[in-house]
């Protein structure tokens, strides 16, 4: 078992999932390999020794081989039985369940049994989801565990907070381990590459018995140097087919659907912010990881609208908003965010220097008719703070609020 001594606590997190220890309701904490949720499953082991001494922890961590025999929910049961205690308190914690064949139905066995509390992990949305919410009901919740914020970056990193610790953060990503790296780009690289590679084989090729994996990566090349664009499945065949791969949309929705249940990217859709409806065509895509991202497309500094947009994104998720691209007539709001019933619109722009750019920015936020905060978001200081009524903000001060 892994230890937590000398391991920095991700402090959001854990408020949040506390409020629900010794609740006869399963916790569920799934993101991408090497965001961290298994320290954040030894953290909370450590919470709950100092909450109950007499507490019975019960660990199982699937990428450990002490564990290979636990192959199916029949297994997994068996094993946690026979560590069961009745006269205190079962904490049951797996980590990588989505390794074990029909591991739900142990799963909603064992969480029948009010001395069970239960907390598991996963790299893999689409089957954790389904079977879970089919098995479970109303009687699990789920935490999403992303890459470490830019101010956990600041934190893990022990760096202060100016512009070239935020530089570092845009090129290098947020995966907690980097913290015992150097943060140089060839140490670094190495170190995303070998991350990315595990991700697309054991959670998108294996799991999906995926055949062409030249052409996913091919794909997953494509969404990193598209950032932020508005596709649809037929648009990114179409390009392809120019590009002398025939796939047809159907797979390629498929194979998108796959990256998004691995947590690569996540796949953001269009709102029609005056008819109040989602369009069911045409998605924009941004990379979990910044690094991993800059790893699979490169670190060109035409790139940096592209990067810098996907970091907004990033820290809006982080912050609890869900996300949709808006549309408002003929002009594109970058992001229309919600959070407890509030909404919040967002554009984001390199730059303020020129007057078409700062009209073309402010402009489409002012033709909202609405009264919730709206904003720009810009990777420079030198523009006023706001704009008839509409907020600027620098990006390193945007990053720094949560």
């Amino acid at each position: 078992m892994k230890t937590t001594k000398n391991t920095i606590q991700r402090a959001r997190y854990l408020s949040k999932i506390e409020n629900f220890i010794d609740k006869s309701i399963v916790k569920v904490l799934v993101g991408h390999r090497r965001v961290g949720k298994s320290y954040l499953l030894f953290q909370l082991m450590d919470l709950i020794k100092k909450k109950n001494n007499r507490a019975n922890i019960i660990y199982i961590d699937k990428e450990n081989l002490d564990f290979d025999a636990i192959k199916d929910y029949i297994q997994l049961n068996d094993y946690i039985r026979l560590k069961q205690k009745t006269d205190r308190k079962n904490y049951i914690f797996v980590d990588e369940i989505q390794m074990i064949s029909n591991f739900h139905i142990a799963i909603r066995s064992l969480a029948l049994d009010e001395n069970n509390d239960i907390y598991i992990t996963g790299s893999n949305s689409e089957m954790l989801s389904s079977d879970i919410a089919n098995e479970l009901g109303g009687r699990y919740i789920e935490f999403s565990v992303y890459s470490l914020s830019y101010l956990e970056f600041l934190q893990f990193h022990q760096l202060e907070n100016n512009d070239d610790s935020l530089e570092k953060y845009i090129h290098f990503g947020g995966l907690p381990y980097l913290k015992n790296l150097p943060l140089e780009q060839h140490v670094v690289q190495e170190y995303l590459r070998s991350i990315y590679a595990t991700i697309i084989l054991k959670d998108v090729v294996q799991r999906k018995n995926i055949r062409n994996s030249l052409f996913l990566e091919q794909l997953v090349k494509f969404l990193a140097d598209n950032t932020g664009c508005l596709f649809s499945a037929k648009s990114i065949s179409d390009y392809l087919k120019n590009q002398r791969e025939t796939v047809s949309p159907n797979q390629i929705s498929e194979y998108v659907r796959s990256l998004s249940a691995a947590f690569i990217v996540h796949a953001v859709g269009r709102y029609d912010i005056v008819g109040k409806r989602n369009f069911e065509i045409g998605e924009k895509y941004y990379f979990e990881d910044l690094g991993i991202r800059n790893v699979i497309a490169g670190y060109s500094p035409k790139d940096r609208e592209k990067r810098l947009e996907n970091l907004v994104f990033n820290h809006l998720i982080y912050c609890g908003y869900s996300i949709k691209v808006g549309t408002i007539a003929a002009n594109e709001i970058d992001f229309v965010c919600e959070r407890n019933g509030e909404k919040l619109y967002v554009q984001v722009a390199v730059e303020l220097f020129r007057t078409e750019t700062i009209e073309r920015e402010f402009g489409n936020l002012l033709k909202i008719n609405d009264n919730y905060p709206k904003m720009v978001v810009s990777g420079e200081r030198s523009f006023e703070n706001t704009y008839e009524g509409v907020q600027h903000i620098y990006i390193r001060d945007f990053l720094s609020e949560v």
